[in-house]
């Protein structure tokens, strides 16, 4: 497990209420996912990205991800939150990379949010 692996791993994943996360480099389009069976296709991370060129059509469109469409919760210029039935999405933008954060039934969203916002940031701390 690399260091970024395992800061998903203890920031996120730890918590019990994240099921997968990645960080996002932005303008590589390439993702760092923990645990190692979390994996993003290319079509996924891009989608992830395009998402907040677009907040307004996110909010009413919603956002396609893993052959779903997930309704939008919440979506600006710094965080989207959007779920699927009992699961969902929770995806944080700092200058560079994006933070995506996934939950599933039997989960609490709110644990997720917090983790990822929390996590989301320390990163914009980080990078300035």
């Amino acid at each position: 497990m690399n260091q970024i692996q395992k800061l998903l791993y203890d920031s996120l994943i730890k918590t019990s209420h994240v099921e997968g996360a990645a960080l996002i480099k932005i303008k590589e389009g390439l993702a760092f996912a923990s645990p190692p069976h979390f994996h993003l296709k290319p079509q996924e991370i891009q989608a992830i990205i395009g998402a907040f060129k677009t907040p307004p059509v996110i909010r009413r469109e919603g956002i396609n991800f893993r052959e779903k469409t997930y309704k939008c919760i919440r979506a600006d210029k710094n965080s989207i939150y959007a779920k699927c039935e009992e699961e969902g999405i929770v995806v944080v933008r700092t200058k560079s990379h994006i933070l995506l954060a996934m939950y599933r039934e039997g989960m609490y969203p709110s644990v997720c949010v917090e983790a990822a916002e929390k996590l989301g940031s320390y990163l914009r701390e980080k990078e300035m």
